[in-house]
């Protein structure tokens, strides 16, 4: 059975903590511990088929230096024949005209290069105005607010992690 990749970054340790969680969701035989994008390398990248990426988004609309470090190793990769999910982090009420917007632009980056996105998730339940990761009604990855809905984390977290299992060709867990 192949691997999922799970790359992360984070500022605060939150980004951190939700790749923990989505990680307790894979067999270790599944998924790796989570990789610090600010350490990663692009060949430990192009090392996976699937991948799981998650970052937080920082002020208005950043992506954070980790991810733009990996970024750049990866400016020149064809991520093609790689499927990709992603996962971000924000505060929809504070940033709201720009919650998870580093998400989007990661999809963007991605896809650029050939990788297929899957992991959309539906934006019911979120106020925010505006987003660069949400696309004809949903995110473009799971989209987590810990300062405003941190009591819904743990059920989004378990929802797309079986969806993402459907997606990747693992069975549902028992």
């Amino acid at each position: 059975m192949e691997r999922i990749g799970l790359f992360y970054d984070s500022d605060t340790g939150t980004t951190k903590r939700a790749a923990k969680a989505v990680k307790a969701h894979f067999d270790d035989l599944e998924m790796t511990a989570p990789i610090p994008a600010e350490t990663a390398t692009a060949e430990e990248v192009l090392g996976f088929r699937h991948l799981v990426f998650g970052l937080p988004t920082i002020g208005i609309g950043n992506m954070p230096a980790g991810w733009t470090r990996l970024l750049a190793r990866l400016e020149d990769a064809d991520l093609s024949g790689r499927t990709v999910a992603l996962f971000g982090l924000g505060d929809q009420l504070c940033y709201g005209d720009s919650y998870v917007d580093a998400m989007g632009d990661l999809a963007d980056f991605l896809a650029s290069r050939g990788a297929k996105l899957v992991g959309a998730w539906p934006a019911e339940g979120y106020e925010c105005a505006a987003s660069r990761a949400r696309r004809n009604g949903s995110f473009v990855g799971l989209a987590l607010d810990e300062d405003n809905q941190p009591d819904r984390t743990p059920d989004r977290i378990a929802a797309w992690a079986a969806a993402l299992r459907r997606e990747f060709g693992l069975p549902d867990r028992a």
